[in-house]
């Protein structure tokens, strides 16, 4: 799993023109899911998270690895899923969404790990990484090869992934280079507006 992986380490960054996301919580973390809160980070070198949680769970869906995220992107996170994948799953499916496959949450980096890039919004746990959704038959469904397949997964992947840019200001996967097994969902506080591809 590359997880906006490719290239050198992306230990070395810029943090120039980047904007600390607000850390506000638009939800109470404990009434959407299951959420700690945690010392917030700084590492002295442009990754920081204030008002940082450990996430488990959002939305009833339970995630393989607990996410380490900013509160700005608990309320978000649980509003796609469920607004946007749970109806998406019980539509194609005719279940729902109860775990997602989390590639990452928050890490000191380079965007795309490409060193001398600008730091990640995973910098300031200000984004998620998603590879696959497991539905209560068990049945998993990957990103990568939903996205490029055929039938019920190629539909699901691709309407989640598209329907995220109403409740995120970045949504990447398949078809970037750096996100073909994943889908990347970031609350960017960028004077541009939203960027989803």
């Amino acid at each position: 799993m590359s997880a906006c992986s490719g290239g050198s380490d992306g230990s070395h960054f810029t943090t120039k023109g980047l904007r600390v996301p607000t850390s506000e919580c638009a939800v109470n973390p404990h009434s959407v899911g299951d959420a700690v809160q945690i010392d917030d980070i700084d590492e002295r070198n442009g990754c920081q998270v204030h008002n940082a949680w450990r996430v488990s769970s959002v939305s009833g869906v339970h995630f393989s690895q607990p996410a380490v995220v900013n509160c700005g992107m608990i309320g978000p996170l649980n509003d796609w899923m469920g607004s946007v994948v749970q109806p998406a799953a019980h539509e194609t499916f005719g279940e729902k969404v109860v775990a997602i496959d989390v590639a990452a949450s928050y890490s000191c980096r380079a965007r795309n790990n490409q060193d001398g890039g600008k730091m990640s919004e995973h910098g300031f746990g200000n984004a998620i990484d998603i590879a696959a959704f497991t539905l209560e038959s068990g049945r998993k469904v990957s990103v990568e090869q939903g996205f490029w397949g055929s039938g019920s997964d190629k539909s699901f992947v691709r309407e989640v992934r598209h329907d995220a840019c109403v409740d995120f200001n970045t949504v990447l996967g398949p078809g970037d280079p750096y996100h073909d097994d994943h889908i990347h969902l970031d609350m960017s506080n960028r004077a541009s507006g939203k960027y989803c591809r």
